[in-house]
């Protein structure tokens, strides 16, 4: 809901880093494949029950895939750095659940279900729309030197990392949580299709 808003602040901090590896002759792909293996060490810490070292991982996920787009601007973006930002993105968002159900499965299994499911639902949406978008020449006005086209809604990127934030921090909160912001995709993903529906109209 916020992202396109915050862009502008989190270009200008990470940029000075993103300069730095350039010149140390790190690629986007590096950073975006370490950032998602050290973000995959979140399941196992949340299985185990270690909540800081889990938010720990998330935020050294998050910033590789802020330092990654950086980096790419810097040395020239690629379709495939593109393709795997995203991609890695969305199975990320669906692990993190899974680590909490892995940690008390009686608990935390349906409402992490549940809400894996509700990611499939904004997730499938948005590439679904960027994919008719980009075969219309389309580009979204937010999100100008994005890779493919963002569409936005309700729960964006930061929503979703709060969220993931604020599991880790109260882990006994985790199934009202979950419950809470599964709805608050489904409406991203009803609200996602309406606009699929509106702008790619037949009469369009």
């Amino acid at each position: 809901m916020i992202d396109a808003a915050l862009l502008p602040l989190q270009r200008r901090v990470l940029a000075p880093l993103a300069g730095g590896l350039v010149r140390l002759g790190v690629r986007a792909d590096s950073v975006t494949v370490a950032g998602f293996a050290v973000g995959v060490l979140a399941v196992p810490a949340l299985a185990m029950g270690w909540w800081g070292a889990a938010l720990a991982c998330l935020a050294l996920n998050r910033l590789a895939d802020g330092l990654d787009g950086a980096v790419a601007r810097l040395s020239g973006p690629t379709d495939r750095g593109a393709f795997l930002d995203i991609a890695l993105d969305f199975v990320f968002y669906a692990l993190f659940p899974l680590g909490f159900a892995l940690a008390d499965p009686a608990a935390n299994a349906l409402p992490a279900a549940v809400l894996i499911a509700a990611f499939v639902g904004t997730g499938s949406s948005f590439l679904a729309f960027a994919s008719i978008a980009a075969q219309r020449g389309l580009s979204a006005a937010d999100y100008p030197a994005k890779g493919l086209y963002y569409l936005g809604g309700l729960t964006e990127g930061f929503e979703t990392i709060a969220l993931f934030v604020l599991m880790c921090l109260f882990p006994g909160a985790f199934p009202a949580l979950a419950w809470l912001f599964a709805a608050t995709c489904a409406v991203t993903t009803l609200t996602r299709w309406h606009q699929g529906w509106q702008v790619f109209a037949p009469d369009r």
